[in-house]
């Protein structure tokens, strides 16, 4: 831990590794909380983004980064935890269209009550999640409903929440700051906090290219996620460090 941070108030930020939780860590930082950055091995088909995690934790969590394992793969039902193929080449309109097979049932929801743990653990008040219902309209545990709902469970399924209630010290606050913004305007964001995105990794189904990226992984350029990653540099009119397959 950095010398003077024992006077900052902390947060727990919830880091998978790609472009949204980095650029969350970096505003959780600047904003002067001393960032616990938490991130889960859930039973996903890659382990690139558990090294891009560690990587971003150790620019931006000087508090700690706690890795957490659970297996929804045993569970199934998404692209990213079975053998179900990962979406490529969709148009923005089949991107926008319904809930996409990458989506993992309930993983936020599990995240979110797994950081509510770790947060009171730590006797921290905040808890930053990247979510956005922008680029990711598709998934119902991004959405702003969702996350003011979980704010009323986090009031009244802690002891801090209940104690705060009673006037007793603070509750536990549940941010998502890139809820409204769109991918370009997280790019803009969190390049002015100096986020390194060539250390990210967003790709749902990553490409091995031993010696590059990631662990030797880079982004396949054709899923959804490299789709959106792609347009959000070119709209926001900044150079895409990325290294895509193709």
């Amino acid at each position: 831990m950095a010398s003077g941070d024992s006077g900052k108030r902390k947060a727990v930020v919830l880091l998978s590794g790609g472009l949204d939780s980095a650029t969350c860590l970096a505003i959780a930082a600047n904003e002067g909380f001393q960032a616990h950055a938490l991130t889960f091995r859930y039973g996903q088909r890659h382990q690139a983004e558990i090294e891009a995690a560690r990587t971003i934790a150790g620019i931006y969590a000087a508090a700690g980064h706690d890795f957490f394992d659970i297996d929804l793969a045993q569970f199934g039902g998404s692209a990213l935890t079975g053998d179900v193929a990962v979406p490529k080449d969709r148009s923005e309109a089949d991107i926008a269209d319904g809930i996409p097979v990458t989506y993992v049932p309930a993983r936020n929801t599990v995240f979110l009550s797994l950081a509510l743990a770790r947060a009171e653990t730590l006797a921290a008040t905040e808890i930053f999640i990247g979510v956005n219902a922008l680029d990711y309209s598709g998934y119902p545990d991004c959405r702003p409903e969702y996350i003011k709902a979980f704010q009323t469970l986090a009031n009244l399924a802690t002891k801090t929440g209940v104690e705060a209630a009673g006037g007793e010290g603070e509750g536990i606050t549940l941010h998502a700051p890139l809820q409204d913004m769109t991918k370009a305007e997280i790019i803009r964001k969190g390049t002015g906090l100096g986020v390194d995105y060539s250390r990210t990794m967003s790709c749902y189904d990553p490409v091995l290219a031993p010696g590059q990226g990631n662990d030797g992984f880079v982004h396949c350029g054709h899923c959804d996620a490299c789709q959106l990653r792609r347009k959000g540099f070119a709209e926001a009119g900044i150079d895409d460090p990325t290294v895509y397959a193709g």
